[in-house]
């Protein structure tokens, strides 16, 4: 299959990726910018343009790999369908819930797919939650905690931001445990420095399902490094989880009636492995009206998790 990587910003990682897939057979990049675009011409061998419409419009091309600025994503996206495109693209797919819902309309008006690159349910560590959450590995899943904490590095993560640009990733995997998530519970506040915030949220899904909070900060000391983690608890164990994403270090803890025992994780890259597993689907896709919308990263999933995050700034905001 050939691949059309939309922007050369995230997008120059995406390609790379997809040059080390073997059932890729051909890569164009389309950038405004032609130094990043003849870097990546010259480093990969990738084919590139500065004419989004011929790539969108390319009968050869048969993926559209979104990496543009959220704010593009719904137009092109919804383009790249018409033009008969099946679509990967990055997270948060869309401004609104409104965009959502019109993508989610122009996958049934065109027969095609977008999937969302929600990677962290491909982190080894999330990635085993989830399994132990769906299989009841050590029982029903009651309650979980997620957490993503940093240094201000990333600009205005202010209260009106901080849930759709940094929450998101726990919103995302929350929206994978089970359908329907319903927000139950939103708090949030500012730091001195502007552009600086703490959000705390509860999800649930009902009376039977787990709890999930998430706790998500922009405003930690410079000396803090980032962070992400989890806590969760289940019928007959608890997991635990730290990551110092600084230095890489990180560790799952498991402890159960038998004792406590660090849970072995094989490496990868969920990044690679979010990529493979949509080239995997859109590419069984073709000429097939199998929906996938069992897949983790399916449209449907995304626009839950972010109407998740629109309605924690509401709630915060009420």
């Amino acid at each position: 299959m050939k691949i059309g990587v939309l922007g050369t910003g995230f997008g120059a990682y995406h390609a790379k990726l997809l040059k080390q897939m073997s059932d890729v057979e051909g890569i164009t990049v389309f950038g405004r910018n032609q130094e990043k675009l003849q870097k990546l011409e010259s480093e990969l061998g990738v084919g590139i343009s500065t004419d989004l419409d011929q790539v969108l419009r390319d009968p050869s091309i048969g993926i559209i790999d979104i990496c543009l600025p959220t704010p593009l994503h719904c137009e092109v996206a919804i383009r790249a369908m018409s033009y008969g495109k099946q679509v990967f693209c990055e997270t948060p797919v869309s401004c609104t819930p409104d965009e959502s819902e019109q993508m989610l309309e122009a996958e049934v008006k065109y027969g095609q797919k977008v999937l969302v690159n929600r990677f962290i349910t491909f982190d080894p560590a999330y990635a085993y939650l989830r399994e132990c959450a769906l299989q009841s590995t050590y029982g029903r899943l009651l309650s979980v905690s997620l957490v993503r904490e940093t240094a201000p590095l990333w600009g205005d993560l202010g209260l009106s931001k901080l849930p759709l640009q940094l929450m998101i990733h726990e919103l995302d995997f929350a929206a994978s445990l089970a359908s329907e998530p319903a927000l139950k519970y939103a708090w949030g506040t500012e730091f001195p420095n502007p552009g600086e915030s703490l959000v705390n949220a509860v999800i649930g899904y009902g009376n039977a399902s787990p709890r999930v909070t998430v706790t998500a900060s922009s405003g930690l000391p410079p000396c803090y490094p980032f962070t992400v983690g989890f806590e969760a608890y289940f019928e007959s164990a608890k997991l635990v989880y730290h990551e110092n994403c600084d230095n890489g270090e990180s560790s799952l803890l498991a402890y159960t009636p038998e004792g406590e025992h660090k849970v072995e994780l094989t490496a990868a890259d969920p990044y690679a492995e979010s990529l493979k597993h949509a080239l995997q689907v859109l590419g069984e896709r073709n000429g097939s009206s199998s929906p996938n919308e069992d897949s983790p990263l399916s449209l449907c999933r995304a626009a839950e998790s972010l109407k998740l995050s629109h309605e924690i700034t509401r709630q915060i905001y009420r």
